[in-house]
């Protein structure tokens, strides 16, 4: 079930919405395609999302050259086309601690069909400038904005080549580079593997990374996180680590189970909600993937129709070395998106049933595509349904667009799911089986068609540790029941950069809290700030929502810490005061006239949605 609106539209305009929604469907289908492909995806602010693409022939122009970088309004619908003067290709990012975002690697100069340009320097016939690493190209870094007028921006020269590099904010809003080739391919080889780690801002040459060198040659994109014990989870190749960033140190873990799930293999993965009930401790999901062998990882056989793994494991690095088994998907699945919801469940999304990530000129591609039979219906993952019920496709319809290679996706504030590209092809090709795609699309989860939550006092900052804040909901914000205040929570998300079937610095964090309720039927929310240790939600710009009964509030941006690059200040926790509700309010269901009002109505928009054509999981727009 969805709605296209969000909840603070009349429902006068949310029933001509159900009117007209397939026609607009249809419009979004025959209209003009976005003018950037999505490779990379990120919100940088409540209404902007940027894309960046690679080089490469997009119709659209900026400054005598194809655009390969856009800013998109979820407001509008909009685009803007933005200069990215180096070539972004397979590039990595993530947000600094003072909101700016970094963008790290790249790939040279080229020309049509992705071949190497002359001139590294700039020439048609795209202009672009090397963007691995060259006296030319640093770092991209760009400052959200939402007045149209923030563009990206080079700074520092790259210390060293860096294709298909990973990134992930650390506890003191700083990032650190991992990994990447020189000069990219398939897969790494000997001769052009980056296997170091580096931080921004710099804090001297890169430092070599063993389990890097161990796993030629899937040590691309490695899978890193932040844990709460301030080391950095690494997974590479079948390899996992523990790696002191102070000592240099790194402690092997239990090998990886069932499958690679880097890329190409390009399993989804995910850290999974930091809560009060699980003390903060991270436990880390990776699905699907590829089980190919390490000598298997070459260009000479058919990798397109190699079944994809089914195989879910989790891991708790900070408890245990080694992996669990999770329940396992339905159907094998390389590339698809794992994206954290604000009300605790898991979606996955995009991929391939058969073959793995990247392309080629072979004759056993398609096209130039190394995965076949897309993945068309998204999966929901709940942790807290029993075991062997975790995953369900229930009331999900399928999108008919196939989004393989060099697809996105990003949580929205309004707890929506932005989706984009696919592009398996050296350059802009629109006629291939796969072929180059500008349209974009939104999920909307089952609980887009409730009343969202209204939530008044939220702050626009939060500390690590420190005095609680107050948020106010009203009856009608706790479904008419002052009970749903007891189960009621404030979950603080990073929706990361998305890339690659990665999600680079996603996380969720929900907030300790307790409540009062009040004899009007309405509540308060009492409010911890962070927890005071950064690595559990590291510094910069993050979404907080209030979720009661299961429903998200609109998510507002909020900064994490200073706001500066710097060790974060930790602050004593305040106490909370004790739970209440009034003995005569607990249990009672009440609902005011204007209320009820808007109760009915939304009842009666789920009931025509059901015979309007409108309730599908997926719309494009």
């Amino acid at each position: 079930m969805l709605v296209l609106t969000s909840s603070k539209q009349k429902v006068s305009k949310v029933a001509l919405y159900l009117l007209y929604a397939a026609g607009y469907v249809l419009a979004a289908r025959n209209a003009p395609g976005q003018p950037k492909q999505a490779m990379k995806v990120f919100l940088g602010t409540e209404d902007k999302v940027y894309i960046v693409d690679k080089t490469e022939n997009n119709p659209t122009q900026i400054n005598g050259h194809p655009a390969w970088a856009a800013e998109w309004s979820a407001s509008s619908k909009k685009t803007r086309p933005m200069d990215v003067t180096t070539n972004s290709f397979c590039a990595g990012g993530s947000v600094l601690g003072n909101g700016t975002w970094l963008n790290v690697g790249g790939n040279q100069a080229v020309t049509y069909g992705g071949n190497p340009a002359a001139s590294q320097l700039g020439g048609p016939p795209y202009n672009d400038l090397d963007g691995g690493q060259s006296i030319l190209n640093r770092f991209r870094m760009l400052n959200p904005c939402d007045g149209g007028d923030c563009n990206w921006f080079l700074v520092a020269p790259m210390t060293t080549r860096r294709w298909y590099p990973s990134l992930e904010t650390l506890q003191d809003g700083s990032v650190i580079i991992a990994g990447g080739c020189t000069y990219g391919g398939y897969v790494s080889d000997a001769g052009q593997t980056n296997p170091t780690y580096e931080f921004f801002p710099s804090r001297g040459q890169p430092i070599l990374s063993p389990i890097l060198q161990a796993t030629l040659p899937t040590n691309l994109y490695p899978l890193i996180w932040l844990l709460p014990s301030g080391k950095l989870f690494v997974q590479s190749g079948w390899k996992t680590v523990l790696l002191d960033m102070d000592q240099n140190k790194e402690t092997p873990l239990q090998d990886m189970p069932d499958a690679v799930r880097v890329y190409p293999a390009s399993a989804g993965s995910t850290m999974l909600p930091l809560t009060p009930d699980n003390n903060y401790t991270a436990s880390i999901m990776f699905c699907g993937g590829s089980n190919i062998r390490t000598e298997q990882w070459s260009q000479n056989w058919d990798i397109p129709h190699w079944p994809a793994s089914s195989s879910c494991v989790q891991i708790t690095p900070d408890q245990s070395p080694n992996y669990v088994e999770l329940d396992a998907l339905p159907e094998g699945r390389t590339m698809g998106n794992l994206i954290l919801l604000p009300d605790g469940r898991v979606l996955c999304l995009n991929g391939a049933k058969t073959g793995t990530a990247g392309y080629g000129n072979t004759t056993f591609t398609i096209g130039q595509s190394y995965a076949d039979q897309p993945h068309l219906t998204p999966l929901m993952y709940d942790p807290k349904a029993p075991v062997t019920k975790r995953w369900s496709l229930y009331g999900f319809s399928s999108s008919t667009i196939p989004r393989m290679y060099h697809s996105a996706a990003t949580l929205l504030p309004d707890g929506s799911v932005l989706v984009a590209g696919s592009n398996p092809n050296s350059d802009v090709n629109t006629t291939a089986p796969y072929p180059t795609e500008y349209r974009m699309e939104r999920f909307y989860p089952s609980y887009y068609n409730q009343r969202r939550p209204e939530p008044q006092g939220l702050p626009n900052q939060l500390s690590y540790g420190g005095s609680y804040f107050n948020v106010s909901l009203t009856l009608a914000d706790l479904f008419g029941n002052v009970d749903n205040v007891q189960t009621a929570k404030v979950v603080v998300m990073k929706t990361g950069f998305s890339t690659h079937t990665m999600n680079m610095g996603m996380r969720s964090v929900q907030l300790q809290s307790s409540f009062t309720g009040n004899t009007d039927g309405s509540a308060i929310l009492h409010v911890n700030q962070l927890p005071p240790n950064p690595a559990v939600m590291p510094p910069g710009p993050a979404l907080l929502f209030v979720v009661v009964n299961g429903v998200p509030s609109v998510g507002i941006q909020v900064m994490c810490g200073s706001g500066k690059i710097e060790k974060q200040s930790v602050m004593p926790v305040q106490n909370l005061p004790s739970s209440n509700i009034p003995s005569q309010q607990a249990g009672q269901k009440q609902i005011s006239g204007s209320s009820f009002l808007v109760h009915s109505a939304r009842d009666w928009l789920v009931f025509m949605m059901r015979y309007v054509g409108a309730a599908s999981a997926i719309l494009l727009f």
